[in-house]
């Protein structure tokens, strides 16, 4: 997951500190978790090292994001949720509701206590247990209790495919105690569920079965704009419908003292407006109506910021490599094999011969760019050259399963960049065509069997994408595939993506460096009927499942590198996706009125909370 999904997937597992002396009766209950190591911060640690503890408090923040919200629900499948409510890449913890842990940004994953002071699971992890803070508490002053665990982690996986996904394996939570949530797994070993149970994202039962201020029955399968109650620093303190929310800091938030909170939550407001399109956004940073904005084009990085705010220092530039040190990625065109012209290996192979990125780096990226060549691009999980060691065992394993290119030669994505090269790489992917049944009559690809044409659909929700994707597609018209980017609105961008109503699509994951059950929702067989998972691609493939599952019940790091990276190149070699390209550094635009601490966390740049306002008293 992103952290638009990133958020989402930075929970961890393994070695754990105890609260209190371990004894025959009283489980070992943990303050944190993580998956590397010992965890830094030990029992009573008064805040993390990477705030500033006494950083003021006060001034307003006004954000943006692209799209429209139509939604408060934080846990539904269905409808857009606005950034502050939901995780999103504008703000990636939500401000309203709350965990049972929260990510530590100078550790690998790693996570602490949040409504949740410790979690605890026998050596067979056949269980994990957490025990709810005394004080935490409700915007209405009454308690987080063991019931709104139960419910919130009942109604998420009755209601979010991710979830369902996520949480497959935990067949129960009940109560074990006053202030003891329990949650029950089928399979024994798998070191991820306790630690990815820590993401859950915790409602108040009694406001979502209660009756809204007009007398209508609240439901939580549904939307509603009705400004939701949470447990956060923050509400919902006004919003029009699409367009613009305004969260408020709440006085009265029962964590804002404890440890993990410290030098956090500064701002008194924090706005987000929305937007239609990405370059009227970009025009609003101009005007002095953003205060904060990550940049994803490389040619407006490099030419677009000669203008009087920055010339005079109101805003400010950096390039950072803190969010991406921890982060894989892999941003692709993803063909939908739901299609039947997708089936065919070889017909996804050409497609990967038609992209020439090099071309399109010099010409368009400003050499700002490298091409992914792996599902977890960046990282130690990438793989490389030919299998070796255990890796090479696993595949071994299932050599009729799995493409024989594996064992004799690297993955490697064409090469183009000048006449010659283009051309040669636009004869293979012709060749490949003519194997899958294909060729050209006239000026079409057409199946020699049904005389249909390669036609498709390449589907955006961004009108910055056509920089890349129209250059593609006119490669694709050259050999006579008739390729159409239709670039459409947030909604129905959303909604076609949940129920796979495209041709072709543009996608990022985002992968941590402790993959685990969410590669059942990326390219499980489970997923490709179940509308909302990632499986855009619709994978389903044998050995990629036995794959994913040694990776999720791995005992150790070695057995779940091993799998990460047979898993890498099998994902390559079947050509499910055509890889595009991304940078190892991220480029942020911010207004000078924003301060930060000196140094930033390893891995984040912790933005906002641990930012505050220089106007703040």
């Amino acid at each position: 997951m992103a952290r638009s999904r990133l958020g989402l997937l930075l929970m961890i597992f393994g070695m754990a500190i105890s609260l209190s002396p371990a004894s025959a009766q009283e489980p070992q209950f943990r303050v944190g978790v993580s998956s590397i190591g010992e965890v830094k911060y030990k029992p009573g640690f008064a805040h993390f090292d990477y705030v500033d503890p006494n950083a003021p408090k006060g001034g307003d923040l006004q954000l943006s994001q692209t799209g429209t919200f139509d939604s408060f629900n934080p846990i539904l499948g269905k409808g857009s949720a606005p950034a502050g409510v939901a995780p999103s890449p504008t703000i990636q913890n939500s401000l309203v509701f709350e965990t049972l842990m929260k990510s530590s940004l100078d550790e690998a994953l790693t996570s602490y206590g949040l409504l949740a002071e410790g979690v605890s699971f026998p050596d067979d992890v056949s269980s994990a247990t957490f025990r709810l803070r005394a004080e935490a508490k409700w915007a209405d002053g009454s308690p987080v209790t063991v019931e709104d665990v139960i419910f919130s982690f009942d109604k998420s996986k009755e209601l979010n495919p991710l979830a369902s996904n996520y949480y497959g394996h935990v067949t129960k939570a009940e109560k074990t105690g006053p202030r003891d949530v329990t949650f029950t797994f089928d399979e024994k070993g798998n070191k991820e569920l306790p630690n990815i149970l820590g993401q859950l994202v915790v409602v108040p039962k009694a406001w979502w079965e209660g009756k809204a201020a007009d007398g209508t029955q609240r439901d939580i399968s549904k939307t509603t704009l009705e400004p939701v109650m949470g447990s956060g620093p923050y509400k919902i303190a006004s919003f029009s419908a699409g367009s613009k929310v305004t969260y408020e800091r709440r006085d009265d938030y029962w964590g804002r003292d404890i440890n993990v909170n410290v030098g956090q939550n500064n701002f008194r407001t924090i706005s987000v407006t929305f937007f239609g399109d990405r370059a009227v956004e970009f025009e609003a940073l101009r005007g002095g109506n953003i205060d904060f904005w990550q940049e994803n084009q490389a040619s407006r990085w490099a030419t677009g910021y000669d203008f009087p705010a920055v010339k005079d220092g109101r805003l400010k530039r950096e390039q950072l490599p803190n969010g991406l040190r921890g982060v894989g990625i892999m941003q692709a065109m993803v063909p939908n094999m739901r299609r039947d012209m997708f089936k065919d290996e070889r017909v996804r192979e050409a497609l990967n011969y038609a992209f020439d990125f090099e071309e399109l780096n010099r010409t368009v990226f400003f050499g700002a760019y490298q091409r992914c060549d792996s599902f977890f691009y960046g990282t130690e999980l990438a793989s490389s050259g030919l299998p070796q060691g255990r890796e090479l065992e696993i595949l071994n394993g299932m050599k009729d399963q799995v493409p024989s290119e594996i064992f004799t030669k690297p993955y490697a994505n064409p090469i183009g960049g000048d006449p010659q090269k283009s051309r040669d790489n636009l004869r293979k992917a012709v060749a490949l065509l003519k194997e899958a049944g294909y060729d050209i009559k006239g000026s079409r690809m057409v199946n020699t069997k049904t005389g249909q044409p390669l036609s498709f659909e390449i589907l955006l929700n961004s009108a910055a994408l056509e920089r890349a994707a129209v250059p593609y597609a006119n490669n694709l018209r050259k050999i006579g595939i008739d390729a159409r980017v239709r670039t459409v609105d947030a909604s129905q961008y959303v909604s076609r993506m949940r129920s796979f109503d495209f041709d072709m699509t543009w996608y990022v994951w985002a992968q941590t460096l402790n993959p685990g059950n969410e590669q059942v929702d990326y390219w499980g067989s489970k997923s490709v009927n179940q509308q909302g998972s990632h499986n855009y691609a619709g994978i389903a493939d044998p050995a990629v499942d036995a794959l994913v599952k040694m990776i999720i019940f791995a005992p150790n790091r070695e057995e779940q590198v091993a799998p990460v990276k047979a898993m890498d190149r099998v994902l390559l070699e079947r050509h499910y996706v055509v890889p595009l390209y991304y940078a190892r550094t991220q480029n942020f635009a911010y207004s000078d009125k924003l301060a930060r601490p000196a140094e930033l966390p390893e891995y984040a740049i912790g933005f906002p909370d641990i930012w505050w306002s220089k106007d703040a008293k």
